[in-house]
């Protein structure tokens, strides 16, 4: 297992279909779960549930975003189709973060929602530190509410990120990352 510092300085996004498999075991993914749940929260709201796409679960997934993204684009081409209906089908796991913040008469929903964004950032370090690679995404199926609906989500619900994970099948390069001098005051 990396060093804890050496993981959060290494962590890189890889694109879904530079992914491939095997996912994570079940006891691996229980494990990603369990670190998601371990944020601040104030209050102890538990502002997050997650939706595990895997096996079949992918395809199914993929289907309703190919049937929607035609509903919303009656003019999409065929091969426009396709890529939302293997949108899910590239990585071996997607973990959907949902975000149930709500009014509160002493926690705003804002530190609810960054609460929730603490647990996805969790997500992708845990896989990480498991040996695979991770990518937060949202696309166009993350606002749709028909979508939303479509997946169970209340209506109150949002979905804060796709969480790509598998493993590496291709290169991981690095980005550009900014200058510590041009994102940080002095006060």
């Amino acid at each position: 297992m990396p060093d804890a510092l050496d993981l959060l300085k290494t962590r890189r996004s890889l694109k879904p279909f530079d992914m491939s498999g095997p996912g994570p075991s079940p006891e691996q993914l229980d494990t990603i779960l369990t670190i998601g749940s371990r944020v601040p929260d104030h209050g102890k709201l538990s502002p997050w549930r997650f939706i595990v796409f895997e096996g079949d679960g992918r395809e199914r997934a993929g289907r309703l975003l190919a049937e929607r993204f035609k509903e919303r684009n009656p003019e999409a081409t065929a091969d426009q189709i396709e890529v939302e209906r293997k949108r899910f089908l590239h990585a071996p796991l997607v973990i959907a973060v949902v975000s149930r913040a709500t009014a509160h008469p002493k926690i705003p929903e804002w530190e609810q929602e960054l609460s929730v964004g603490a647990s996805a950032m969790n997500i992708v370090h845990a896989a990480h530190a498991l040996g695979f690679v991770a990518n937060w995404l949202t696309g166009w199926a993350a606002f749709d509410r028909l979508t939303l609906d479509a997946l169970g989500l209340k209506p109150f619900e949002k979905i804060a990120g796709f969480i790509h994970i598998g493993r590496a099948a291709a290169p991981i390069e690095d980005r550009p990352r900014p200058a510590l001098t041009d994102i940080v005051t002095r006060f």
